[in-house]
């Protein structure tokens, strides 16, 4: 069987983002094994048995494989980690220490339906009826990969501090409902879940809720509009902690 031979000094270049070299890779180990198959010469493979070998569909087929594998979002990931380092390290604390207490939310006592408000939002899309889920927050990369290798929990309202959604675009779609306790509905995280389809609220601003508590989220309320930012309306939507 011929041996592939490669010059190192020409090749042996690697690129800094991960979707480029897994790319790479991958066409290389498909050469080589189309390359081997075929028996010829590599001057003989090159100039000719690989133009009818190696097909597009064998390259659409390992773009598929990549975004299946979640390398779509290693750039952006890549860009936010070394702008906002702090975010995307594990504080060590368990993840019920993790709770917003914003000075200026909102909180009220039961109300006569046992629900207590424990702060409000910016709505992003007006739904028909209330969501109820379970709090839970994703603050570092680990708790994504986690969530990428164990499953995202049924049910879960995903508490977030970035509203560029780049931290948890590979599992946002997993998620019920999304707070997040900055930008606008015009944001990046904001547009995500339009597209999804999950209720969000933006510029959340929260107190006492603990990872596991049992929310209510009032993504029936009107949407705040670009309008309403420009004229200062008060436009909100609660948030519940539900007993």
């Amino acid at each position: 069987m011929a041996k592939l031979y490669v010059d190192t000094d020409k090749y042996a270049y690697q690129s800094t983002f991960a979707i480029v070299e897994a790319y790479n890779s991958a066409v290389k180990d498909l050469v080589r094994r189309r390359f081997a198959e075929s028996g010829q010469a590599w001057n003989t493979f090159v100039t000719g048995a690989a133009y009818d070998t190696i097909t597009k569909q064998d390259l659409t087929q390992i773009e598929r494989q990549l975004l299946a594998n979640g390398y779509r979002f290693e750039p952006s990931a890549m860009s936010s980690a070394a702008e906002r380092p702090h975010a995307y390290k594990d504080s060590g604390l368990h993840a019920e220490d993790f709770s917003f207490e914003h000075p200026s939310a909102p909180t009220a006592a039961l109300d006569a339906a046992g629900r207590e408000l424990r702060g409000t939002g910016d709505n992003v899309v007006t739904y028909r009826q209330n969501l109820i889920g379970i709090a839970r927050y994703v603050r570092t990369s680990g708790k994504v990969l986690n969530y990428l290798t164990e499953g995202v929990p049924a049910d879960t309202i995903a508490i977030v501090d970035d509203s560029g959604g780049t931290l948890t675009a590979p599992v946002l779609e997993q998620f019920k409902g999304v707070l997040c306790a900055g930008g606008t509905t015009r944001s990046h995280l904001a547009i995500l879940t339009r597209e999804y389809g999950i209720p969000c609220l933006m510029n959340a601003r929260l107190s006492g809720i603990k990872d596991g508590d049992r929310l209510e989220i009032e993504c029936s309320a009107k949407a705040k509009t670009a309008e309403d930012y420009q004229t200062g309306a008060a436009v909100s939507a609660a948030v519940w902690r539900l007993r």
